[in-house]
């Protein structure tokens, strides 16, 4: 049965450290939205498809839409992060734990975009909800394994895949006669479809600890239970909406003007290739990262293309993704250690 919002309200008043939880999910929701979502319009500002404040509003949109859409029908990916790890302790550690997870995620989030890096709040709220767990837990017992392969594999889809379809994309595009204006305005439905599965995606992953943070309140967290009430999806589906609207031009910046070069047909491209395989991953329930795939498509079609990527610029990208799991699975420890001992 689903929880009642009226039930949810009364279980924050009744207990602070859901209450905590609750607020830093919204954030990180904010924080989702505003170093997220600004990879699904990056080709189309910087090609001059859209000004950037009107691209931005239809990012927003289109990322409310797709938490609402795609979770009421396949929640699959909120799933698994549900089930990514076993809090012990009681409901009070357990929710503290959780606590130091979301606060893990909004430090390292707020750092990569301090230096215009597009890191992904997937892979850190994984590895953050994992350190907090080991630190509650004592030992790395508590981390269910099968479902970090299955982000794993998400992971080497979103980079690999992305960029194999940026290539593809733009080599079937290449041949084609059209003007400039006329591919700038094919890019209108594809930034909208790249935010509409960035909130499918996205949106899906916080749901999912919204919903183990109430059943830890309750002193549970079996999978059994696992349904979505309607308010929630419209909660996070609002509050990354709102994030999107704070707009993020550091990161656009980043890969779309000094990563790569972009023209109409190149950014045409990259929308083209990360919209088929972000479809792909939420129709297999993959917790793929939106920012890996929309960056290894920008730099896939910018390998193919005649003006070659900026691979200094690329390389700390990648750096900055792969020190994402240590880095976050530290935070969320150690800030697990501390709160525990508040």
């Amino acid at each position: 049965m689903p929880l009642a919002f009226v039930d949810f309200l009364r279980q924050l008043v009744e207990n602070p450290a859901l209450l905590g939880t609750v607020l830093l999910t919204l954030a990180v929701l904010l924080v989702n939205g505003w170093t997220d979502a600004p990879n699904a319009i990056a080709g189309a500002v910087v090609t001059g498809a859209l000004p950037f404040r009107p691209a931005v509003v239809l990012a927003a949109v289109c990322n409310f839409l797709g938490v609402l859409c795609v979770t009421s029908v396949n929640a699959s990916v909120a799933e698994t992060v549900y089930s990514i790890a076993s809090f012990g302790g009681g409901p009070r550690a357990a929710l503290t734990a959780l606590c130091a997870a979301m606060t893990a995620i909004v430090l390292w989030a707020g750092l990569a975009w301090f230096f215009g890096i597009p890191t992904s709040e997937s892979h850190a709220l994984v590895a953050g909800i994992s350190g907090a767990a080991v630190a509650l837990e004592g030992s790395f017992s508590c981390i269910r394994w099968g479902c970090w392969a299955k982000v794993g594999l998400g992971l080497l889809l979103s980079a690999a895949a992305g960029f194999w379809a940026g290539r593809a994309a733009y080599r079937r595009l290449k041949p084609v006669k059209a003007s400039p204006r006329t591919l700038r305005l094919a890019q209108l439905p594809g930034a909208a479809a790249a935010s509409f599965l960035h909130g499918a995606q996205d949106g899906q992953k916080f749901i999912g600890v919204f919903l183990l943070g109430a059943a830890l309140a309750q002193g549970r967290a079996d999978e059994g239970t696992f349904v979505i009430p309607l308010w929630l999806m419209i909660l996070c589906a609002l509050f990354m909406a709102l994030g999107t609207l704070m707009g993020g031009k550091r990161i656009i910046d980043t890969v779309g003007r000094e990563m790569v070069s972009l023209g109409p047909r190149e950014g045409l491209a990259a929308d083209l290739g990360s919209v088929a395989c972000l479809l792909g991953a939420t129709l297999l329930g993959l917790p793929v990262s939106t920012t890996h795939t929309r960056t290894c498509a920008l730099l896939g079609v910018g390998s193919t293309g005649g003006s070659r990527p900026d691979w200094a610029t690329a390389g700390k990208i990648a750096l900055a993704w792969v020190l994402t799991f240590p880095g976050c699975m530290a935070i969320g420890y150690w800030m697990a250690r501390v709160f525990l001992v508040m």
